[in-house]
């Protein structure tokens, strides 16, 4: 118990195994190389434009397709696990555990306290393991910005604010406008 700080080992990095033993807190818990990234509980606005993008999606879901919501465990390697708000992966891609390959689509709603872990690492992280699709949902704006996979790095493929229409044909045609999204 000597090298363990509040449950935690000491002098190596966090693996999947670790992040097994994390509470059920009401946090999120995430893995970034090996280091514990620990999220609060999302604001009402977040989870509204969660819920929305989901209905959203699943809607038009195609059926060798499925839609999840966080939290679902992402295994990019041993010591990255990530929880996007919202994915798309194929039906055969999928344990009953985890997603243990890169999704399809990955959504991540900002929020003041992940504003930048998530342009930044995690859609870093993504863009490594060959995530195809990345989109942005940032509720104060509102806004929605879609990135896609080009010869291994991320490029702009599509945005749209307030009540504009935010159109895409990958990875299945979808049109969300992002005022509603945030909105009841």
């Amino acid at each position: 118990m000597a090298n363990e700080v509040i449950g935690l080992p000491r002098g190596r990095s966090l693996t999947r195994d670790d992040l097994d033993q994390m509470p059920d807190d009401g946090h999120r818990y995430e893995l970034i190389d090996g280091i514990l990234i620990v999220s609060p509980a999302p604001r009402r606005v977040h989870q509204r434009a969660i819920g929305n993008a989901y209905i959203a999606l699943r809607s038009t879901c195609p059926g060798e397709l499925e839609v999840f919501l966080a939290p679902f465990d992402v295994v990019l390697s041993e010591d990255t696990v990530v929880q996007p708000d919202v994915l798309v992966t194929r039906r055969t891609d999928t344990t009953e555990r985890d997603l243990p390959v890169a999704p399809l689509l990955a959504i991540e709603v900002l929020s003041p306290s992940t504003r930048a872990y998530d342009l930044l690492l995690k859609k870093d992280r993504l863009q490594r393991a060959g995530c195809q699709h990345y989109w942005v949902v940032d509720p104060e704006v509102p806004a929605i910005t879609a990135w896609v996979l080009r010869d291994g790095a991320y490029v702009e493929a599509a945005g749209a604010s307030g009540d504009q229409e935010f159109r895409v044909t990958e990875p299945y045609p979808i049109s969300l406008v992002p005022s509603a999204l945030i909105n009841d």
